[in-house]
């Protein structure tokens, strides 16, 4: 294990937007983007965030990790000629011997920018008292052939765990979604909806598994007698049904929480264009930074809007910096600038246009 008493390393990242884009894209290797998680027991985050960071950053390792006494929740991308060095280091922390990964079934090697370790309370916002599930005690894990098998079942109820925008622009055929913003919203509609079908068949599935651990747990929990989950995820079902030539019950793209915002699984375009109504499933972040809001854009709205969500943003966008600060804090004065619980900054009081 690398020892950073002897060798002296920034333990976070101090260059700017730009710089971190320009060095991405001037690198000439290829990266592989990839997930994991584990709940275990970290006894020191803080020690463990320091000690992993110090090795991710020397293997030139870009991604969004959190640690929290819970466990470890990862999405990254590796050099691919650091591939070796990076499973190696995996070895070397008890937390993370033979952990699962999941690799991107997509992947332009532009999925993160920089290397963020944080530590949180949880892994996953579940709001949910530590009482209300036991991560060792799950749901079963189906393989890809066994998930398809039950989803043939009249009988099976197929839920999905992910928020309304990833469900939007794909899922699996007839599933189920609390349509939320967030996990946290997201399991108690789950449970609402459920309720009196606590020994029917149920099936869960999110990006990479992790939200269907903690729903899987709750659920059970709560008495539900046959709670199964698709084991890795989207990303690996995609994986699974190309090697093994199955059948793809999921129609659409998977959203993923990075730079690329999807990754295609099936060549069917289910959503559309928030603004004009064109056949669409690609996701933005309106240009306007106080509204930020993610949403659906084609490109011909991507152009004549200069990638903002509405008429009003696109006018605001093009002030000058100073004078959008000071709108801002107009707005926050006049209680017209909130913040959601995603800690995605939306205008209150402006709506899209149509044209």
């Amino acid at each position: 294990m690398l020892d950073m008493k002897e060798k002296k390393i920034a333990l976070f990242n101090k260059l700017g937007r730009e710089e971190l884009e320009e060095e991405l894209n001037n690198e000439t290797f290829k990266r592989i983007t990839v997930s994991l998680y584990r709940y275990v027991d970290i006894k020191n985050p803080d020690f463990f965030r320091d000690i992993l960071y110090a090795a991710w950053v020397e293997l030139n390792i870009k991604g969004r990790i959190y640690l929290a006494k819970e466990g470890i929740n990862a999405q990254f991308s590796v050099p691919e000629h650091n591939w070796e060095a990076f499973t190696k280091s995996l070895e070397d922390f008890d937390y993370l011997k033979d952990v699962p990964l999941k690799i991107a079934v997509e992947d332009d090697g532009k999925s993160f920018i920089k290397l963020t370790i944080k530590v949180r309370h949880k892994i996953l916002a579940d709001g949910m008292d530590d009482n209300s599930y036991d991560t060792a005690n799950v749901g079963k894990h189906l393989t890809a052939a066994e998930w398809n098998k039950h989803m043939s079942d009249p009988n099976t109820i197929v839920v999905d765990v992910r928020n309304h925008y990833e469900n939007e622009i794909g899922h699996f055929k007839g599933a189920i979604c609390a349509n939320s913003d967030t996990f946290k919203e997201d399991l108690p509609k789950i449970h609402e909806t459920l309720k009196g079908k606590e020994d029917q068949k149920i099936l869960l599935y999110c990006t990479g598994g992790i939200r269907c651990e903690k729903t899987s747990a709750f659920l059970k929990h709560e008495g539900f007698e046959d709670v199964n989950q698709l084991h890795g995820g989207i990303i690996d079902y995609a994986r699974q049904i190309e090697a093994e030539n199955l059948e793809n019950n999921f129609i659409g793209k998977n959203f993923v929480f990075d730079e690329r915002r999807g990754e295609r699984v099936s060549d069917d375009i289910i959503s559309s264009c928030h603004q004009c109504g064109e056949s669409c499933d690609t996701h933005t972040n309106c240009e306007y930074l106080d509204c930020n809001l993610l949403f659906i854009q084609c490109n011909n709205c991507k152009k004549e809007f200069n990638n903002c969500c509405s008429e009003e943003c696109f006018e605001y966008s093009k002030l000058p910096i100073e004078e959008q600060k000071e709108l801002r804090k107009k707005r926050e004065a006049e209680g017209l600038l909130d913040y959601n619980k995603s800690l995605r900054p939306v205008i209150k009081g402006i709506k899209k246009s149509n044209k």
